[in-house]
This record gives structure tokens, sequence and C-alpha cells, in this order.
């Protein structure tokens, strides 16, 4: 795997990274540190992780994958400096005061934030620092319009950077990014920083997947011409572009008892689980088996063969998911398949947006 530069800053990634929400809920601490390892030794290095998770986010498991983390860089020496380490600050509160009470999202939350994820990271630096969702009110999290009456934003943009930029001149983070933004979101963080001499984000980290490519809308224009790269992150779409709920649904006897969206009802409520995003995957899942491919396979060749994306985030809970996932790197689909796709595209639009 070719590294590439994210974004106009110094860091070089791979083209796949590793997603480690799953840690502390799904997974064990035994079995991630297991994943991590063999990620390494298959030469992925580039770890994304966040103070919120695990995910189902809960009070019980708040900071519990990094905490994971952490712990895998003191039991291994040396593995800390093969990794490029990416986590989020968590946006205003959703439900969630474990992580931050109000609705708002200050500098001083973003560096409390940070202290607290280099604390149990068990490390000095953080190589790319995110904020996790915008302190402005956006369509997101399957929210597909904005409106101006919710708007509840308490800290500038400009704020939010100087507090970054404090954060990259103690040396605590080498660069910054963004997750689940817009274009508007981008261009603004990207002039600000520009007319201020602040750090330029480097990277959008947004869902991207056959069922939701809402990215393309714009956004993808926006990053192109800013210089900023995409992380694709849900190229599995939960699970729906798996194939595993192509016979028994996401919920009933038939449905496979320990997969996310069967799990856990906190999901289903979510895009996820829209009936018309399961019969969309199923509709992907059959065109893969037609031209010879797992759904899996497929799925994630999207995401390789796009122009759009800098890195795709995979998600596991086990090494053999690891390794299926890894090994579909040089896998792309032909013009042709992508007509067809675009096709499917227009017939259903974007499900889980």
């Amino acid at each position: 795997m070719q590294k590439i530069q994210l974004g106009q800053s110094n860091l070089r990634v791979t083209p796949i990274c590793l997603g480690t929400m799953t840690f502390g809920e799904q997974v064990d601490e035994p079995t991630a540190h297991a994943i991590l390892n063999r990620s390494l030794e298959r030469g992925v290095d580039f770890i994304d992780t966040a103070e919120m998770y695990a995910v189902p986010t809960r009070q019980e498991t708040y900071g519990a994958t990094e905490t994971i983390i952490g712990n895998w860089f003191a039991k291994n020496p040396g593995t800390r400096a093969k990794t490029v380490l990416a986590t989020k600050a968590a946006g205003p509160s959703r439900a969630t005061p474990w992580v931050r009470k109000g609705t708002g999202m200050t500098a001083a939350d973003i560096v409390a934030s940070c202290e607290a994820s280099l604390r149990r990271l068990q490390t000095d630096v953080i190589d790319l620092y995110q904020i996790h969702w915008p302190e402005r009110h956006v369509p997101a999290f399957g929210n597909m319009y904005y409106d101006p009456a919710r708007e509840t934003s308490q800290t500038p943009i400009r704020e939010q950077l100087e507090a970054l930029a404090g954060l990259v001149k103690a040396g605590k983070v080498r660069a910054i990014g963004l997750s689940n933004e817009t274009p508007y979101g981008v261009h603004e963080f990207v002039r600000l920083a520009e007319a201020h001499g602040l750090p330029r984000v480097a990277s959008v980290q947004n869902v991207y997947n056959l069922l939701s490519r809402a990215v393309e809308n714009a956004l993808d224009e926006s990053l192109h011409r800013l210089g900023v790269s995409l992380l694709a992150y849900s190229p599995l779409a939960y699970g729906l572009l798996t194939g595993k709920y192509d016979q028994g649904g996401i919920i009933g006897p038939e449905a496979p008892a320990g997969a996310r969206i069967t799990r856990y009802e906190s999901v289903r409520k979510l895009r996820w689980g829209r009936p018309e995003a399961l019969v969309a995957g199923r509709r992907y899942n059959a065109l893969a088996r037609d031209i010879g491919m797992t759904p899996v396979q497929f799925a994630l060749a999207f995401c390789h063969t796009k122009w759009q994306v800098a890195s795709t985030i995979i998600g596991v809970t086990s090494v053999a998911q690891l390794d299926e996932n890894i090994d579909t790197w040089g896998k792309t689909l032909a013009p042709e398949v992508l007509a067809e796709v675009d096709k499917l595209r227009w017939e259903m639009r974007d499900p889980a947006i």
C-alpha cells in the first residue's frame, strides 16, 4: 500500500484506516490488541478513534476505546512510533452529558478533551486531531435538512481554530481535521485559517458508502479545490453492505444475533435501520454477486475506486474480518460497473444519508 499525503499536512497515511469504535463494546481488550497487532503486520498503521467511543455510546464505556489503545501502546513499546494516530473531540452534547454538558463546545472544552485523550492514549502527541461533529447545527447523522431555527452555536469557528492552534503550538497535536462537516464548514475553516495564520484542516471524515453518497453533492468539489482529504467512514453501512442481512433482515429470529443493527436498538433508530436502506443494500449486494464479487469486496472496492476517497476507515470485530477487509485492497470497479451503481443510485437515491 502506497501512502498518501493527508491534505496539505506533513502526515502520510495508508489508504485503509483501522476504525476502532467497536473496541470496548463489541470487542474486548485482548481481541482489540490482536486486531491492532494484525493491522500493523498487514501494513495498516493509520488508526482512528474518538473520546466518546465505544459505540453505541454509553456512560459506562465512555473513553474505553482510547484506553484500550493506550494500553496497547504501553504493552508494546515502539508501536506508537510506528502508527499514525487520529482521535476526535466530541461536539456539543447529543444526549451525552457524560461527554460534555450543555449545548456548546468552547475553546476550553477542546483543550480539555485533548488533554484527556492524551492521558487515555498514553501518548504525548496526537497526529490528527478532529472535531467529531460541528459545534453549529448541521444536517448530519440521518438529518437531511439544515434548519436555521435549530441553530444553537456559541463558539465561533475562529475561536475553535485558535484552540486547535494552541494545541499544535504546544506540540500536542500535529495536524487537525473535521468530521461530519458540510461544504460551508470546510470553506470557513480553511478561509479563517489562511486569513489569520492558523492551522489548516488536513481532512474531513464523513460517511461515504453505496447507500450514502452525499459527499458527491458538492462536498467533493470543496475538498478537491481546497486540498482537503476525505476519510470515508462506514464503508459497509453498518453491515448492510456485507450481505449478512439479506436473508433474515435486521431483527427477528433469522437476523444475525451479534450484528450491530440487530443488537442495538439505538442503531436501528438511526439511518441504518431504515427499511429503504435494507432494500437498497440488498440490491447492491446482488449486483456484487452478479459480477463475481462478495458484497464486502464490492462495497470496499467502490470506495477504493472513487477519486474522492483518500483513506477508507474499516471497523471490525475480529482478526478474520480485518484480513477480509484488507484483502480487498487492489480490487476496483470497472467503469461499466460504476455506471450500473449510478443507475441504482438514481433509482433509490441515498436511503442512509
